[in-house]
């Protein structure tokens, strides 16, 4: 079979057809990505991912116009402030200050200075996307209300408001649908037909069960994201799901009546989340993404353990559309030679899948 570029194995796997060989990605902190670089003697990502032979997509996105929030100079647009802590060997931004984390009523939601479309200008993706060379696939526009909302509200209280202050959440969920609903449509606009993925998400899973259940999944989220899921199949771009954790009594709503094309990042370490289970029940629906364990094989393990994770993982999914990748951002901790094993044990792979 002749040699595919990587968006060509994107969409094989998301035209269910046969790609040259297994297709892979890449999710790592930006520690780890630094010292790959260094250690491999790349100087950008395009070198790395050439190197280890990776299909990452590239990104396209438009430019927000606002510095802050107009009403507080040290928040974002949404009015949230962050803060960098540092966990030793990597750092995160932490939501630091919650803006609506006092409000009581439906009025105070409404009156609040929410982000517009209007805030951003959309140009660059057009920009962008006019002059690439179609080597990569593309990725643009992303919708995780929950985890904004847990922003908005301060994390306590949003689990807190799905029993008991339904009325805020309800309404705030709704600003923020209005506002990516749009979003998106003029990304998907701007990227005149040459956008193939898009990121919709919610992490429904802690590592040993749901975080929520799924009734109040059904009632607050699913239908805004089947809306999503709606608006970017009529651009004609494929549904990228993210959901870590234990996430299995969710599977069906987000195969059925979402339609998600791709479910990520299959941590099968987690009680339902077995691979075997999840081939057997969605393998002819859906795509999988990810897979390879970052919480003990990766990070701990030595190169034979990774490549045999690989290796087990592809006899797993045989058949079935798998794309090969950490089943999260790989960390900082994890050793250079763990990271070229996975890569190098899936680029040996020949069989990249049989669709039918």
């Amino acid at each position: 079979m002749k040699s595919m570029t990587p968006r060509q194995r994107w969409l094989a796997v998301l035209n269910r057809q046969r790609p040259d060989r297994l297709p892979t990605d890449y999710w790592a902190t930006s520690e780890l990505d630094d010292r790959l670089k260094a250690d491999l003697g790349c100087a950008d990502d395009e070198s790395l991912w050439g190197k280890l032979g990776i299909d990452h997509m590239r990104g396209a996105g438009p430019r927000c116009t606002l510095a802050h929030h107009p009403h507080d100079p040290k928040a974002n647009i949404w009015g949230i402030r962050y803060r960098n802590v540092n966990y030793g060997t990597g750092s995160y931004n932490e939501a630091a200050h919650h803006p609506l984390a006092k409000a009581t009523t439906l009025e105070e939601v409404h009156a609040y200075r929410w982000p517009t479309p209007d805030d951003y200008d959309y140009a660059p993706v057009g920009e962008a996307l006019a002059t690439d060379d179609s080597y990569r696939a593309i990725k643009a526009g992303a919708y995780e209300p929950f985890l904004l909302y847990c922003a908005l509200r301060g994390m306590e209280q949003a689990f807190e408001d799905m029993a008991v202050n339904q009325e805020i959440l309800q309404g705030i969920l709704g600003h923020v649908f209005d506002f990516y609903y749009e979003h998106n449509r003029r990304i998907f606009e701007a990227g005149a037909g040459k956008i193939d993925v898009t990121y919709v998400a919610e992490d429904l899973g802690g590592q040993t069960g749901p975080l929520f259940s799924l009734d109040y999944y059904r009632r607050f989220l699913v239908p805004n994201q089947k809306k999503m899921a709606d608006l970017a199949r009529s651009f004609g771009v494929h549904v990228f799901y993210h959901t870590d954790g234990s996430a299995r009594c969710f599977l069906n709503d987000l195969v059925e009546t979402v339609g998600i094309d791709v479910l990520n990042p299959i941590q099968w370490r987690c009680p339902g989340m077995e691979i075997d289970g999840l081939v057997r029940d969605w393998g002819d629906r859906i795509a999988f993404h990810g897979a390879i364990d970052n919480q003990q094989t990766i990070p701990f393990g030595t190169p034979q353990d990774v490549a045999a994770e690989v290796r087990n993982c592809a006899d797993l999914f045989r058949g079935r559309r798998w794309i090969c990748a950490p089943c999260h951002n790989m960390q900082a901790v994890t050793p250079t030679a763990n990271v070229v094993a996975l890569y190098e044990t899936a680029r040996d792979i020949s069989d990249g899948g049989t669709w039918v």
